[in-house]
């Protein structure tokens, strides 16, 4: 079996800035996986690498099959489309309808046809528990609901991964425990999961495998009850 995601010995860059040196990370389908550490310690950046809006310059880097280090810049919509991104504070269109917003996303990456738009849209607001609130706008929304239109915009293109950028952090404890269960059952069903926190009581309770970034390096913890600085 492939990684999805692999590094090695890979910089990572914030701007011109290296902020991680030397990761070594593979991403097998099925994982949930966090990256987790500091605020500043390097996490984002390893999501913006994998979607290639940070460049790969030293080390090896793949995703879902496309070469980070020699990707073609047609070619990182599509290395986009194979995954999915959820953002900390949504980034819903707010002027357009739940409905609209997933429409939006389904032309921008080539659907055509009005019924199949229609039964995708369908399917991934029921898969999230919002199949009632097509109609509805962003702003008739709570946190907890808009995160998971996120979420479903997410799944539109059905993903080998979904990569959750501190998913939770503008949510309350309930609604957080709701929104990590939803992604727990993703995985369960078979889609990666790649999140990024520096919520400890997240990875506590809802286990996976945890990559640990400090001091401009970004390791797997390996032993269980190893302390993590965060």
């Amino acid at each position: 079996m492939e990684p999805l995601i692999h590094f090695k010995e890979a910089d990572i860059l914030n701007g011109e800035n290296v902020v991680i040196y030397g990761l070594d990370m593979d991403i097998m389908p099925g994982d949930f996986v966090y990256i987790v550490g500091k605020v500043g310690s390097g996490k984002t950046s390893i999501i913006r690498t994998i979607t290639a809006e940070n460049k790969l310059l030293k080390g090896e880097g793949t995703a879902c099959g496309y070469d980070l280090r020699n990707i073609r810049e047609r070619d990182i919509p599509y290395l986009r489309r194979s995954m999915g991104v959820v953002f900390q504070d949504f980034q819903l269109l707010t002027d357009r309808s739940v409905e609209a917003n997933l429409e939006f996303v389904l032309r921008a990456t080539g659907w055509k046809d009005r019924q199949q738009i229609d039964a995708r849209i369908t399917e991934v607001l029921d898969s999230v528990g919002m199949g009632t609130k097509a109609h509805k706008m962003p702003h008739q929304l709570s946190g907890g609901e808009q995160q998971r239109i996120a979420i479903a915009r997410a799944l539109l293109n059905q993903p080998k991964a979904i990569l959750a950028d501190e998913p939770t952090g503008n949510l309350d404890g309930e609604t957080a425990d709701e929104i990590l269960q939803l992604l727990m059952d993703l995985n369960q069903e078979g889609t990666a999961i790649v999140m990024v926190t520096h919520n400890r009581s997240i990875f506590e309770k809802y286990p996976g495998r945890v990559f640990s970034c400090e001091k401009e390096h970004c390791e797997e913890v390996v032993e269980e009850g190893i302390d993590i600085t965060l």
